[in-house]
């Protein structure tokens, strides 16, 4: 049985921010969407506005299943994640055992380009740097959109995403925050030019 397709329709399943107070709960398979279309965004700004020659449909991929294993591992509080060196050692162990038993979950012939999705290549550091800027910006957003449904409990989670994010020192990042986060805090006639 080749049960991999349907280990991936569980990522419907898996809440995020479990320790924040939500006004809308994010699941892994929309923040797994999110990530996505944000690294290939990036990868795009890198190639169109940097003069970079990056793969931006391996970036959304590479998005697409950046927190996968969290099927099977659940998705561990980031203050709780990165606690100390051992904690974040063991959870990158378990990550890596998670991945390969999904991958264990395909036919042997495709495993190799799982693979390759799963464990971050050499050549492919830069993607990876990438999407995991596309994540911060991802959660980045949904403390914007927590703040402008009135929740205050992603007030400091907005800033620390923020500080990370500028930390990562990406040029990417950097213009894709200039060129499109004020939008996340428009309302639907604000975003299409209509009128309420």
């Amino acid at each position: 049985m080749n049960s991999f397709f349907a280990m991936m329709s569980r990522m419907k399943y898996i809440d995020r921010w479990a320790l924040m107070r939500n006004s809308r709960k994010e699941n892994l398979s929309e923040h797994s969407l999110e990530v996505s279309m944000i690294a290939h965004a990036l990868a795009v700004i890198g190639n169109s506005c940097l003069g970079k020659h990056l793969d931006a449909r391996k970036a959304a991929v590479l998005g697409m299943y950046h927190d996968a294993t969290e099927i099977i591992t659940g998705d561990m509080p980031t203050p709780v994640k990165y606690y100390n060196a051992r904690i974040k050692d063991t959870y990158k162990d378990i990550e890596h055992r998670a991945a390969q038993t999904l991958i264990s979950m395909l036919p042997e012939q495709m495993q190799d380009a799982y693979r390759e999705i799963f464990e971050e290549q050499e050549e492919d550091a830069y993607l990876w740097k990438l999407v995991k800027a596309a994540d911060k910006l991802s959660a980045y957003i949904k403390c914007v959109e927590e703040e402008q449904a009135g929740n205050r409990e992603f007030v400091s989670a907005k800033a620390m995403a923020l500080n990370h994010i500028q930390k990562m020192n990406l040029p990417e990042t950097g213009l894709f925050l200039e060129y499109f986060i004020d939008a996340y805090g428009k309302n639907l006639d604000e975003l299409t030019g209509g009128e309420s």
